[in-house]
């Protein structure tokens, strides 16, 4: 579903990642960067924000193992 919507609000994908402060800079970038590019920026924004989602899974799973590992 993240995914989903990193193609259309990467700002707001990336915020729901748990990364607030990186999601306004990211915000206050994309929008004079979609307004004077007509779009053609926004694919970055995109692929940044797929990479964010999958690293925060990945820190999520290996969190998951950490725990599994120690108990």
């Amino acid at each position: 579903m993240n995914y989903v919507l990193a193609i259309l609000l990467p700002p707001l994908s990336i915020l729901l990642t748990g990364r607030p402060i990186l999601s306004i800079i990211i915000f206050l970038i994309w929008v004079p960067a979609i307004i004077f590019s007509g779009g053609l920026t926004h694919p970055m924004f995109i692929i940044l924000a797929w990479i964010l989602i999958y690293q925060s899974s990945e820190d999520r799973r290996a969190r998951r193992i950490e725990r599994a590992n120690r108990d």
